[in-house]
């Protein structure tokens, strides 16, 4: 008796489904094209914008005694100095605290603690930076500051930089910890398995094993503290301009601060040609700042990334 042959199965698939794939594919890659001009204008845009702005200018008034750009003073040091001592004073307060949170929602928590405790950090993220910023003027300085350190002015960076540091504190224990929990769990086994304590599990075990995450949780959270804009303008007094400082307990700018007291008010931008050109030059440089910053962490995390 002959077998009959199977039917013949077609391996392609519907037609009609894989019209609807492509056309989501195409979908697809055309928001992510467009995402990448957008992106590409805004830099062609503050790149010409800062080459006019250059050219208005002599390089000698990038340098000089602080930031009054109203006046023809544009000294790029003062808010690079600036920044550096408010994201300095952030990171001290928020990578402790932040990764220490990290540490104990991943080895110590219990679940039932866990979801209660991660949705709050989450949501303490999306607090509005105006309201840390007014929480720094009326409580911070007061209460903190300038009880600590006697003669301290009402507007100071040490004030800005604690309310930046409040900020990105669930920034940065959000990614810790979930670079944590992703550290396989025999490793936390074998571990036990030879006697260590948790504390020595975690922080000669986890830890290592997640740095790469941590890092880039620490390098999302400057790229925040150089970014950050309210807290700043706010706490930080200097919404004029600013002399060129480094005590963290006088008033200062930052690259942020300096655009958003600059660009208040179309009426008090137009000063002057070159003040308002230099709005352009900041937005360039707060650019190349954080896209530094992100080409490094990555580089770092590449190098770290651990494979399980």
């Amino acid at each position: 008796m002959t077998a009959t042959p199977a039917p013949a199965i077609r391996l392609s698939g519907d037609p009609r489904r894989r019209r609807r794939e492509r056309l989501t594919a195409r979908l697809l890659l055309m928001a992510a094209l467009v995402s990448v001009v957008i992106s590409g204008f805004i830099v062609l845009a503050l790149v010409f914008e800062t080459i006019e702005f250059l050219g208005k200018i002599d390089l000698a008034d990038l340098f000089t005694i602080g930031w009054f750009p109203r006046r023809g003073m544009f000294d790029v040091l003062t808010l690079l100095i600036g920044s550096a001592i408010v994201t300095l004073i952030a990171m001290a307060i928020a990578g402790p605290i932040g990764l220490l949170a990290a540490i104990y929602l991943a080895e110590y928590a219990s679940p039932r603690v866990r979801s209660i405790v991660k949705p709050v950090l989450e949501v303490l993220a999306s607090i509005p930076s105006v309201v840390i910023g007014f929480f720094a003027l009326t409580f911070i300085n007061p209460q903190l500051v300038q009880r600590l350190f006697v003669g301290a002015p009402v507007f100071n960076l040490m004030t800005a930089g604690i309310g930046v540091g409040i900020l990105i504190i669930p920034l940065i224990a959000s990614i810790s910890e979930d670079a944590l929990r992703a550290v396989p769990r025999n490793l936390r086994e074998a571990a036990y398995g030879l006697g260590a304590r948790r504390i020595t599990v975690s922080l000669r075990v986890v830890l290592p094993a997640a740095i790469s995450g941590v890092v880039a949780a620490f390098i999302i959270g400057i790229s925040r503290a150089i970014g950050e804009t309210m807290v700043v303008a706010i706490a930080a007094g200097g919404t004029g301009g600013s002399l060129r400082t480094f005590d963290p307990l006088g008033p200062g700018q930052t690259v942020t601060a300096a655009i958003a007291s600059l660009a208040t008010g179309s009426d008090q931008v137009q000063g002057g040609q070159a003040a308002y050109l230099s709005l352009f030059f900041l937005g360039l440089l707060l650019f190349g700042i954080t896209l530094g910053l992100n080409v490094l962490g990555d580089v770092f995390v590449r190098r770290t990334r651990q494979r399980y």
